[in-house]
């Protein structure tokens, strides 16, 4: 019998993404401060609150936001730890309880200078604290994008509550539809337009809007590569790559090679894609490629922060990334519903 311990191997999906690694300069103030912000809420049982210290989420904001300003970094982080909260208070909760938080998100954002309604879920106040600072420094079109994607993003993760719930499996392109919406990629890249305002015909132009699909769709599947070991010894096949491994029947190193083949296919629709972008001017043209430089960023940082931070391989993350070589996990024992 063979003991010997079985590994997954993790193929490197940005070995030539263009866009380089970086970090915002402000980065090591400004965890300090949000980290001790987000402490005084009392949010968080102990056992969730090492599990945050250990994700970093202020790393994951600077390495998302590498040019940010100092105040478009901080709403940065505080939407980071905001989306931590989501997960935590929705994870483990059936469909109905889940809805009811993230409705309460929601009104929050909506009413951000409104206190909030005395024993209510505290996650109301950490979302209207975090809208009530944003709007501060925020263009009045990413404010309006931000309050149109962010309902998209909760529901989403009201329907993963009810299909955990009923043990319901998507087939690929299902799972991805909801992922794309779930992930909360596109209320993060609205922090990418606060110091902007670009107009809602380039905005919504059917290249600007498959460009946003190509890097909201390599971030999952850097995220579920990534997270899938994690995932898989803890039961959850909420993953891209349990997913494909049943729908097409394939093992998990076959599964991982067609994501890394997927993820390949989409670099280059949205490298090809970048060349296809209309003109609407010099002004314009300036603020949409920097638009998509961010969003391309956003994905190298994403992949970046899988590794650097303990949220998905613990310590070994920088190990695990020059070998690509993770150890597969036991499965833990399910807990009774």
């Amino acid at each position: 019998m063979d003991a010997r311990p079985k590994t997954i191997y993790l193929p490197d999906t940005m070995i030539t993404w263009p866009w380089p690694r970086a970090i915002n300069p402000h980065f090591e103030d400004m965890k300090a401060e949000v980290d001790a912000s987000f402490r005084d809420f009392k949010a968080l049982s102990p056992e969730s609150q090492e599990a945050f210290d250990k994700c970093d989420f202020a790393r994951l904001a600077a390495l998302l936001y590498p040019n940010a300003s100092k105040e478009h970094l901080r709403i940065g982080c505080d939407l980071m730890n905001l989306f931590f909260l989501v997960e935590e208070y929705t994870d483990n909760e059936n469909e109905a309880v889940a809805k009811e938080r993230m409705d309460i998100v929601i009104d929050a954002v909506r009413n951000p200078h409104e206190i909030r309604p005395e024993g209510e879920s505290i996650i109301g106040e950490v979302a209207r604290q975090f809208w009530a600072y944003a709007i501060q420094f925020a263009s009045l079109t990413s404010q309006r994008r931000f309050l149109q994607t962010l309902p998209v993003y909760l529901h989403a993760v009201v329907v993963e509550a009810r299909d955990r719930e009923q043990d319901h499996r998507h087939s690929v392109d299902d799972y991805l539809k909801l992922r794309r919406r779930g992930i909360g990629v596109k209320p993060s890249f609205t922090i990418l337009e606060m110091g902007m305002d670009l107009p809602d015909e380039v905005f919504y132009h059917p290249v600007i809007g498959d460009l946003a699909d190509c890097v909201i769709e390599l971030a999952i599947i850097d995220n579920d590569m990534i997270s899938y070991n994690r995932e898989q010894a803890a039961g959850d096949d909420h993953n891209l790559i349990s997913t494909v491994m049943l729908e097409r029947g394939l093992d998990r190193g076959s599964a991982m090679a067609w994501a890394a083949h997927y993820h390949a296919e989409l670099q280059k629709r949205f490298i090809d894609g970048l060349a296809k972008v209309p003109s609407w001017g010099p002004s314009v043209d300036a603020l949409v490629k920097e638009y998509f430089d961010g969003t391309a960023t956003f994905v190298r940082g994403n992949h970046s922060w899988c590794y650097e931070s303990q949220r998905y391989l613990g310590t070994r993350g920088p190990e695990i990334q020059k070998s690509g070589l993770v150890p597969l996990l036991p499965k833990a024992n399910r807990k009774a519903p």
